[in-house]
């Protein structure tokens, strides 16, 4: 009988996902020919099957494909409610598929943080599914633990990302015996440590059992043309040496199409060496 408790990635892939719309770069290039190449949006499921219950964290644009991965994966568990980060397309969108035209769900708990929840509530179309009762909002306060089941709870930690419309959170996830921390998105571990954040990305992973951490960009130069800098996020090449021993506990994730990890070569000989690992679509981890 599996695990009670259990974490399973759903998507390991940025916004855009792979291949992107209108690109043909060698890597979308590929995806386009042949499916086993393709990367669903990065999000994560959580499963108690204990209680009965199942949580997504994130809605992205394959929001359709995640979910049916989550009730393959725990068959017979409904889903008992969304977890969101942040306001940006890879991360709420999927709440398209809640409405009227769709899944017609009612009163779905969809948590995140005040300026989260209220970017949905006045802002069409989502503002729809609050008013029509198709989505419950609830929500969270960033550093205080919010139980989902009795045995299943979340912990916001507030990052800095490009917050125009919403802030950004990631997730701590707690259950019996493991914690995981999800964090798909952050402009840079330097800017986590300084006020008002003044946090270490080495000592918040040292306090959990597994990170899945922003993978976007593997190194600068990876975009012709733009400066990856004004775009955010922290290389892997960073995190590799701001972690160093810990690397062992991190899984890359959001993984944009560019990203020569992607694939197998000298870049992800590096990246695994040190222990890192690239996040893999149905990856399972036993809270």
């Amino acid at each position: 009988m599996p695990p009670a408790i259990q974490a399973i990635l759903l998507g390991t892939a940025q916004d855009g996902g792979v291949p992107q719309a209108g690109c043909q770069c060698a890597a979308c290039a590929a995806a386009w020919v042949d499916p086993s190449q393709r990367r669903l949006v990065s999000a994560l499921g959580l499963v108690d099957r204990a209680a009965g219950a199942a949580f997504m964290i994130d809605a992205t644009p394959d929001f359709r494909e995640q979910l049916h991965h989550l009730q393959t994966a725990a068959p017979g568990l409904p889903l008992a409610g969304l977890l969101l980060t942040h306001a940006h397309i890879g991360h709420y969108t999927g709440l398209i598929h809640l409405g009227y035209e769709a899944m017609a769900t009612r009163g779905l708990p969809v948590y995140g943080t005040r300026r989260m929840l209220a970017f949905l509530r006045e802002h069409a179309p989502w503002r729809q599914l609050v008013d029509q009762g198709q989505v419950a909002l609830h929500e969270l306060t960033p550093g205080v633990w919010r139980p989902l089941t009795p045995n299943l709870a979340v912990q916001p930690l507030l990052v800095p990302h490009r917050d125009e419309w919403s802030d950004t959170v990631g997730y701590v996830v707690g259950g019996p015996r493991r914690h995981l921390l999800y964090l798909p998105d952050i402009d840079s571990w330097e800017a986590w440590a300084r006020p008002p954040f003044a946090r270490g990305v080495r000592e918040v992973v040292a306090g959990v059992d597994a990170a899945l951490l922003d993978g976007t960009f593997y190194a600068d130069g990876e975009l012709p043309g733009r400066d990856l800098h004004a775009i955010g996020h922290p290389w892997v090449t960073d995190t590799l040496a701001a972690l160093g021993d810990q690397a062992g506990k991190v899984t890359l994730i959001h993984l944009n199409h560019t990203n020569p990890l992607l694939r197998a070569g000298p870049e992800r000989q590096a990246v695994e060496g040190p222990g890192l690992r690239v996040g893999q679509e149905g990856t399972v981890w036993e809270l």
